[in-house]
């Protein structure tokens, strides 16, 4: 019956199941109950659901990560949800990573002062991102109709609960250091913080012209927004891939990232990427991604709206659509550039004799293959 349990069962292969089980999670992850046949030994978990992370809730807005402590196996790549009311902040802060991020839904103003006092800002929304190197301090506003947005850093350990904040390091001065530094007195300073804030509460920011701030040494040279779904798609027979990278970023020189759209029916290719690994964020639809980490190790895991998915540099891997809506997702990478070695196109550009006789195809076959890389097929 098509709404029985799910049981792990392969023809006359597997056992009843154990009387205690999360029914749900199994219906959401059909190919860990019952992996394919091809899945083979052991490859390390790959997956983990944003719903599955502790939630930081504040006056104003909420958060929660995915980090190395939840995903062991992604060392170079982190992930933050955000959720901010009209008007809240994102406090003013800097960190020891660069932070990367997409515009989901809503819009904000946010602002950034480089080290030579040069300054930044500019209204994001829902498919816009932005790129703040390390080091840079920064912040976050939503406008009047909220923003959510996902972050990414480029160090799989960072969580977004240690970042350096005004409010907390002015907690931890002290007043008399305070009011020798900007020529303050002791009442001008009563109402300081005497603690972090965070995400808090504000007033809807006033029209972009009215916020603007003009800086002596002028404004930052390379924009740090960019409007990756304003960018013209690679169109393929299965969908579209929109590449951000510093090639079209220029601010953007530590991570890249593709937002893949796959139609149902369609796959992202077979495929590896040779220099970093890939960290991914499953924006809408359903999907079934399928990891080769050589030696005969192979695993399958199935992918809903919120999950982040890994995938260590060099694993042989393809996403499936396994929904009647598109698959939409976001692929990032700790590099400039984004790179990857298409297996079909490999196939086509390789002397064909040699491709059949390791596969043990006829050559006409090999001969048929595009030798352009297909991406979305």
């Amino acid at each position: 019956m098509a709404n029985s349990d799910p049981e792990p069962r392969r023809g006359d292969q597997g056992a009843a199941p154990f009387a205690g089980r999360n029914v749900e999670l199994e219906r959401q992850n059909p190919d860990l109950l019952v992996p394919p046949t091809t899945d083979s030994r052991l490859v390390p978990n790959l997956k983990f659901s944003f719903s599955q992370a502790h939630t930081r809730v504040e006056k104003g807005g909420w958060t929660r990560e995915v980090t190395n402590r939840d995903l062991p196996i992604a060392s170079q790549l982190s992930g933050v949800q955000f959720g901010l009311e009209p008007g809240a902040y994102r406090e003013i802060h800097w960190h020891q990573q660069s932070e990367w991020a997409y515009m989901l839904s809503g819009s904000c103003r946010i602002s950034a002062v480089d080290h030579e006092g040069r300054n930044f800002i500019e209204d994001v929304k829902a498919g816009d991102l932005w790129f703040f190197p390390q080091g840079v301090p920064h912040n976050i506003q939503a406008l009047e109709n909220g923003a959510q947005f996902l972050l990414v850093f480029d160090d799989g350990a960072f969580s977004e609960n240690n970042t350096f904040l005004l409010s907390d390091f002015f907690a931890h001065t002290p007043r008399h250091v305070l009011a020798k530094n900007f020529g303050w007195t002791l009442d001008q300073m009563e109402n300081l913080p005497e603690r972090e804030k965070y995400i808090f509460q504000g007033d809807v920011p006033p029209p972009l012209q009215q916020d603007r701030v003009v800086s002596p040494t002028g404004d930052i040279p390379r924009s740090f927004k960019h409007r990756m779904l304003a960018q013209t798609p690679q169109r393929f027979r299965g969908g579209t891939v929109r590449i951000t990278d510093s090639t079209n970023f220029a601010a953007s020189v530590t991570t890249a990232a593709a937002l893949v759209e796959v139609e149902p029916g369609g796959m992202r290719e077979l495929h590896w990427h040779p220099t970093t690994d890939e960290w991914q964020y499953y924006i809408s639809g359903t999907g079934r991604m399928g990891v080769f980490a050589s030696q005969a190790a192979a695993r399958t895991f199935d992918f809903q709206a919120g999950d982040v998915g890994y995938v260590p540099f060099a694993y042989g891997h393809y996403i499936e659509n396994t929904g009647d809506e598109p698959l939409v997702f976001l692929e990032m990478f700790r590099h400039p550039r984004f790179e990857d070695i298409s297996v079909m196109q490999w196939m086509a550009n390789t002397p064909h004799e040699i491709i059949a006789d390791t596969i043990n195809v006829q050559k006409s076959i090999v001969d048929s293959l595009p030798n352009t890389k297909q991406v979305v097929i």
